[in-house]
C-alpha cells in the first residue's frame, strides 16, 4: 500500500537582522507549502535572523529577537497543521548554538543544535557558535516565556534526536554536516530515519553547484531515503550570494529542484513521495545487519501523520513525483545571472538611486556594465511574469511617485533610468577607447557622460610644482620610474574623486524625484588584485565591485557569450582590444599594455592564484608543482605551449610572490566584491594573511639551490647532490 507524503523545501531571500522581512517571507513560504499539500516544510539555515549576521551573533539581543519572531510565526493561524523546520540561533546554558526548531501546531517538538560547524573559507561559525559535541544525546531546554505562553510548555527537548510520527521518522542534518566524512544521515538512516532535512547557507561560486548537488544526491544513493535540501538565496548583506537550488531527492533520484538564480524572494519546491519505495530500497540483508549494530538515537514522538491514507478525501489528488534531470548553467551564465541577482539585491536594499561606473573602454569596466545590463534583463523578465515586488522596487529606485503606473518596457529603458556611465578621458586616452565606451553605452541604453580630466590632474601637479619648482615627467619624456608612476597614479585617483562627485549629483541634475545618489561600481578583476596591479584609491575603490572575484579568462568568456546572447555586437571590439591603462603618453614606439606592465600574463596569474590559495602552497611548493606542469610535456595543456626550464619557472615563481607580497597591503582596502572564485585574495574574511611581508629570502634560496642542482645534472658536469635540507 502506498504511503504518499508531500514535502516542501524553501529558498528564501533573507536579510541579516531584518526580522520583520524575514518573518514575512517565512510565513509566505509556509502558506505556499500548505497550498501545495505539504505536511513538512523546511527552510534555510538561520532563516529567522539571516545567515550573515556575523559578529551580531555575539549579541544577546539577537537571541531575544529570534524568539520574538518565532513566537509570531508559530502563533499565526496560517502556520498551523504543518510540521515546520525553522532555523535560528539558540542560547542554551549560556552557550550559543546554531539550531533547528521543529514545531507543530503551536508546540515545539525539538531544538536540534548543529553538530559540525563550517569554519573555513568564507565561514567562521565557530567564532559565533559552539558545536553540539554530544551526538545522540537529548536534554531539557527551559523555554523562553514569550514562546512558552503560546505553546504551554516550560521544557522542550534539546539535542541530537529524531522525530517519530505515526507513519515515518525524520531527522535534521544542517549544511556542513552533509559534507563531513561521517555525516549524521548515515547512522540516522540505519536507525530508521526515512526523511532527512538539511537547512543550508551555502554560497555561490563559479562551477561549484554541480559538486554540491552530487554530494547531496549521493547522500541517499548509498543509504537510501528522502533528502530535503533547503538553501538560502540572495545577498543578505555582504560579499556572498546564496544561490538557492533547493531540492528533494529520493533514493538518489532528484524529484524537485529550485532555481539557482531568481529575483523571487520566496521559492517553494515540493515533491510527493511514496515512503514504501524507501523501505523497499533498504531491504538488503547486509544493511539490516548493520542497522542492528548502529547507534541508537533518542526518539521524540509526534502524534501526527505526514502521509495520506488511501481513504483520505484528497488522497487521489496527490500525484507521485517522477525523477528529473538536473540542468547546470555554464560559467558564463553563472557570471551573468549570479552577478545580476547580487547587484539587484544590493541596489534595492541600499535605497540608492542606481549605479555609476567610469567606463574606460576596456574589458573590465565593460564586463561590469554588461552585468548591470543582465540585471535589468532579469528585472524586466520578473516584471513580465507578474512579480509585484520587483516592479515596486524598480519604481522606487527610478524615483517614481507612489501612485505611478510606470512599467519599464525593456532593459534599455530601465538602464537609462538607473545606470550612468562616464568616459573620463585624458591626453593619454585614445579615440578607440572613447568610441568603444560610447558605443557600449548606446547599445545598453545607459545614461552616458563624456568628460576630460586633464584640467584636474594638471591643477594637482601644479600644486606640487608651485612648492618644488620641479615638474615631474613621464618615462617617455625622460622622467624616472617614480615620476612616471606618480603622474599615472594622480590620473587614476582623480577619476575616483570625480566618479563620486558625479554619482552624488547626477540624480539631482537629471531631475530624479527626491534626488538621491548612485552606487559607484569598481571593475578590478581577481587576477589584478592578486598581483596588486591597481592604484590604491583609484577607480578600483568604489562602493562594490561585482567582478572582483572573477578571473580575466572568465571575464573574456563572459563577454564573448554576452555578445551573442544579449545581442551586443560591440562587445567583440572589447575582446580584440589590447588591455591598457592609458596612463602614459602614446608614442610611435610605445603603447601601454597591462600584461607588459605586470610582467606576467593573466593565465599565469590564475595559475599562481590557485597554487597559493586552493593548493595552499608557498613559493617552494608552487615552484615544485610547476616543475611537473610547466616543465613537463605530459602536463602541457597545449602541445604548442613552450616548456619552461627550472630557471624560468623559478624566475616566474619568485617574481609573482615578490609582487604579491609588496602589494598585499592593497587588499586591506579592496572594494567589497562578489565572491565567485576560490583563489580570491579578499582580505576581509576569505583570505586572511599579513599585509607586511619579509623578502622570502629562505624560500628563494632553496629554489635557487634546486635550480643549480638541476642545471648541473642536465649538463653532466658533476654528480647530482642534494642537501638534506632540500629533500622534500
Amino acid at each position: 500500500m502506498a504511503h504518499l507524503v508531500t514535502l516542501a523545501c524553501c529558498s528564501l531571500n533573507q536579510w541579516a537582522l531584518d526580522f520583520t522581512g524575514n518573518s514575512r517571507r517565512i510565513k509566505e513560504s509556509i502558506v505556499k507549502a500548505k497550498a501545495a499539500g505539504a505536511s513538512l516544510r523546511v527552510g534555510p539555515e538561520l532563516e529567522i535572523t539571516g545567515y550573515g549576521c556575523l559578529d551580531h551573533f555575539l549579541e544577546g539581543d539577537i537571541f531575544l529577537h529570534a524568539w520574538e519572531t518565532l513566537a509570531t510565526i508559530i502563533d499565526d493561524d496560517a502556520c498551523q497543521n504543518i510540521v515546520l523546520d525553522i532555523g535560528m540561533p539558540v542560547r542554551h546554558k549560556n552557550v550559543r548554538y546554531n539550531c533547528r526548531i521543529i514545531c507543530h501546531n503551536r508546540k515545539i517538538i525539538l531544538i536540534r543544535p548543529k553538530l559540525w560547524l563550517a569554519n573555513d573559507g568564507n565561514y567562521r561559525e565557530m567564532r559565533y557558535f559552539t558545536p553540539w559535541m554530544r551526538p545522540g544525546h537529548v536534554e531539557d531546554y527551559y523555554l523562553e516565556s514569550i514562546v512558552g505562553r503560546i505553546t504551554g510548555q516550560t521544557e522542550v527537548p534539546f539535542g541530537d534526536g529524531i522525530i517519530s510520527t505515526k507513519d515515518t521518522c525524520f531527522a535534521c542534518e544542517t549544511c556542513e554536516e552533509l559534507f563531513t566524512p561521517t555525516a549524521p544521515h548515515g547512522p540516522m538512516g540505519l536507525d530508521g530515519v526515512e526523511i532527512f532535512t538539511n537547512s543550508s547557507g551555502s554560497h555561490f561560486e563559479l562551477r561549484k553547484l554541480k559538486t554540491r548537488l552530487e554530494l547531496i544526491v549521493g547522500a541517499t544513493r548509498l543509504s537510501k531515503g528522502v533528502y530535503m535540501y533547503a538553501n538560502q538565496k540572495g545577498c543578505d548583506g555582504d560579499r556572498l550570494y546564496y544561490d538557492g537550488s533547493s531540492m528533494i531527492i529520493c533514493n538518489g533520484n532528484v524529484l524537485a529542484h529550485g532555481s539557482q538564480f531568481s529575483l523571487d524572494d520566496v521559492e517553494v519546491v515540493t515533491a510527493t513521495i511514496d515512503l514504501e519505495e524507501v523501505r523497499s530500497a533498504r531491504s538488503a540483508p547486509s544493511r539490516g545487519l548493520q542497522s542492528q549494530q548502529a547507534q541508537k538515537y533518542p526518539r521524540i514522538n509526534l502524534d501526527v501523520r505526514l502521509s495520506k491514507r488511501v481513504d483520505d478525501r484528497d488522497y487521489h489528488l496527490q500525484a507521485q513525483s517522477l525523477p528529473i534531470n538536473l540542468q547546470y548553467h555554464e560559467p558564463e551564465e553563472e557570471i551573468a545571472l549570479g552577478g545580476a541577482c547580487w547587484l539587484w539585491d544590493y541596489l534595492r536594499r541600499s535605497h540608492a538611486a542606481g549605479f555609476f561606473i567610469p567606463l574606460s573602454g576596456g574589458i573590465d569596466s565593460c564586463a561590469t556594465s554588461v552585468m548591470v545590463f543582465s540585471m535589468c534583463r532579469l528585472v524586466i523578465s520578473a516584471i513580465d511574469r507578474g512579480n509585484k515586488q520587483v516592479l515596486q522596487d524598480a519604481r522606487r529606485i527610478a524615483g517614481e511617485a507612489d501612485d505611478t503606473d510606470w512599467v519599464p518596457a525593456n532593459p534599455q529603458e530601465l538602464m537609462n533610468r538607473i545606470f550612468c556611465t562616464s568616459y573620463m578621458g585624458s591626453q593619454n586616452s585614445s579615440s578607440e577607447t572613447r568610441t568603444r565606451a560610447r558605443d557600449l553605452s548606446h547599445g545598453m541604453g545607459s545614461y552616458h557622460v563624456n568628460i576630460d580630466i586633464d584640467s584636474v590632474t594638471t591643477a594637482i601637479v601644479n600644486v606640487f610644482f608651485s612648492w618644488s619648482k620641479w615638474m615631474p615627467r613621464f618615462k617617455s619624456g625622460g622622467g624616472s620610474f617614480a615620476e612616471s608612476l606618480a603622474l599615472q597614479n594622480i590620473q587614476a585617483r582623480s577619476r575616483m574623486v570625480l566618479a563620486y562627485l558625479f554619482a552624488q549629483l547626477l540624480p539631482t541634475f537629471r531631475g530624479r524625484r527626491g534626488g538621491g545618489s548612485l552606487l559607484v561600481l569598481g571593475s578590478a578583476n581577481v587576477d589584478e588584485a592578486l598581483r596588486g596591479y591597481l592604484t590604491k584609491y583609484d577607480c578600483s575603490s568604489a562602493d562594490i565591485n561585482p567582478i572582483g572575484g572573477i578571473s580575466k579568462k572568465d571575464l573574456k568568456s563572459f563577454i564573448d557569450w554576452a555578445a551573442t546572447n544579449y545581442d551586443l555586437p560591440i562587445l567583440q571590439k572589447f575582446l580584440w582590444a589590447v588591455p591598457t591603462a592609458e596612463l602614459e603618453p602614446i608614442t610611435s614606439s610605445y603603447v601601454q599594455s597591462d600584461e607588459a606592465d605586470m610582467g606576467i600574463t593573466y593565465a599565469e596569474l590564475s595559475t599562481f592564484g590557485r597554487l597559493r590559495k586552493n593548493d595552499k602552497l608557498g613559493p617552494w611548493g608552487a615552484y615544485c608543482k610547476l616543475l611537473s606542469t610547466w616543465g613537463s610535456q605530459k602536463s602541457a595543456q597545449d602541445p604548442n605551449d613552450q616548456l619552461l626550464s627550472a630557471r624560468q619557472i623559478a624566475h616566474k615563481t619568485k617574481f609573482f610572490f615578490t609582487k604579491y607580497a609588496i602589494n598585499r597591503h592593497k587588499m586591506t582596502v579592496l572594494t567589497p566584491c562578489l565572491h565567485m572564485e576560490q583563489y580570491s585574495p579578499d582580505d576581509n574574511r576569505f583570505d586572511l594573511r599579513p599585509f607586511l611581508y619579509p623578502g622570502f629570502d629562505w624560500q628563494y634560496a632553496k629554489i635557487d639551490r634546486d635550480v643549480e642542482r638541476r642545471e648541473k645534472a642536465e649538463k653532466g658536469t658533476g654528480k647530482e647532490e642534494e642537501e638534506e635540507a632540500d629533500v622534500d
